[in-house]
Parts: structure tokens; sequence; C-alpha cells
């Protein structure tokens, strides 16, 4: 499994994402995912499904240290002393004595932003995440808060795919050293018809899915975390690292997002143009 390096972090380049997920289905996905070769599991409490994918884990029988274990806290809970509760709480329910990597799941309005970087790189300091990142951060507050922490921030998870240009967030993170995480890294596979993606579909003799996960391995600092329910096609989304992209078919690809192709619905209301207080 390739990787991506990020101030300090190794981070597998794809992940299984588990995001609705429930029950055995959960459990029977990530035992799945971790047969095929996925060694990168993303989840959340918000999920609602972290003691099923610990669970999957244990049963997989991969040992503890070859699994790179993501988890998020929810915006109720950034304030200090809530957040570094509910990673204590998420540990728990994962029944792991730490995470690999613990993320702030979107920044919160009404707890000052000082305050959620601090608690989360305290969280970090009581070896409650080996690494620590942000999710669904625009640049300006990614920027900020790596100036605020005192522990390196690896990652910002946001939704990414060929449809929607991340282009201003893409730049930010490389100036900062900071990995790109691609959730709906698919697009929900609801473009898998548009011809670029369907001549290439033709030409290396591969599905849809794994076009556009080339497509994102294939960008520097750049995770994918796919979901899927089934074994066949989660094993075909790992199935990825036999074949190549020009840089012609990358800039093909590239050339279909637009700013207006975002799918995910923002959680908190945010002042996305302006600066976090």
């Amino acid at each position: 499994m390739r990787i991506v390096k990020a101030n300090g972090a190794e981070i597998p380049v794809i992940g299984f994402g588990t995001w609705d997920l429930r029950g055995d289905s959960a459990v029977q996905a990530v035992e799945a995912a971790l047969d095929a070769g996925y060694r990168h599991i993303d989840t959340a409490a918000m999920y609602g499904n972290e003691k099923q994918v610990g669970e999957g884990v244990r049963n997989s029988g991969v040992p503890r240290d070859e699994i790179f274990l993501t988890t998020k806290v929810w915006t109720s809970d950034l304030a200090d002393g809530r957040l570094q509760k509910s990673a204590e709480e998420s540990l728990k329910r994962l029944q792991v004595d730490q995470v690999d990597l613990l993320l702030i799941h979107w920044p919160s309005s009404s707890v000052p932003f000082r305050e959620q970087v601090a608690a989360l790189c305290d969280a970090r300091k009581r070896g409650l995440a080996r690494h620590i990142g942000v999710s669904n951060f625009p640049p300006n507050y990614l920027e900020e808060a790596v100036r605020l922490a005192d522990q390196p921030i690896v990652t910002d998870q946001v939704e990414h795919h060929p449809w929607l240009n991340q282009s201003a967030l893409r730049e930010t993170c490389a100036k900062l050293g900071v990995a790109m995480t691609s959730y709906s890294p698919l697009g929900k596979a609801r473009h898998f018809d548009d011809p670029v993606i369907r001549d290439l579909t033709r030409a290396k003799g591969k599905t849809p899915a794994q076009i556009v996960l080339r497509w994102h391995v294939q960008q520097p600092m750049n995770i994918a975390i796919p979901k899927s329910s089934n074994a066949r096609r989660l094993a075909e989304n790992i199935a990825i690292f036999d074949f190549e992209l020009t840089d012609d078919e990358m800039r093909r690809i590239s050339g279909l997002a637009s700013r207006e192709g975002r799918m995910v619905q923002a959680s908190v209301s945010l002042d996305w143009d302006g600066a976090p207080h």
C-alpha cells in the first residue's frame, strides 16, 4: 500500500470510509476491506458505528499496528474538556488505546476557534491520538488552525472528486505540508456516464470508480476514502495500482470540476468566506 507523508504522519493513500454503515453490515464491511488489503479505516463518533468498526478490526486478524485508524469529534464536543472526553469515549467504543488520527469533524461556530484547536492538540499530548487533523475546513480555517496549533496538523478531510473544484484548498494544503483526504471521492457515482470517464474506462479496461480513484492517488498529497458495503466493489476500489493515467488524461478529468459541484451540505452554519473567530 502506498503512503502519503504529511507533517510526520504516514497515511495509506487509499482508505475505507464507513459513513452510513451500521450493525453487522459495518462489521462485515470492515473485515472485507481489511481482507482486500485496505490498511486505513475511517470512522467518526457521529457515524454511530465505532463499536462495530472496532469489532471488524479485531475480527480481521490484521495486527492493530498495521492499521491506520481515524475517528472524528463532532461539533457539539469541541470545547476544551469535551473534545478530550469525546476522544476517550471513542477509544472505549473502538477498544483501542489510541487512534492513529483524530479529526475535528466540522469547525464549530459556537466554540472559540482557538479553544477548538488547543483542545485537539491537547488530545494528542495526552496520547489519545498519534496524529491530529481537521475536516471540512476551508483554506482560511486550515491556515489559522495550523498557525494556532502547537502540534502538527497532518490532513484536512473534505469532499473532493473530479466534479468539485478544490484547487484553492489544494494550494493551501501544499503550502502547509498538509495532506488532503478526499471523502465522497467518487462523487457518489452520479457522473460515471460522463464522456471523459466513459472513454477512459474503455481505453484502460477499468471501472469508472477505478479511473476516478487512480486520478486521486496520482495527485500529490491526496488520500481517498471510498465507501462500499459490497465486497466485490470494495476490492475493485483498491485494485488501482496496476495502471497509470497520463498527464493529459489527468488534465481531462480535472477539467470536469466546477465550483457548483458540491454534493455534501455543510452541517454547521459558518462564514466560509471569512476568517474563523
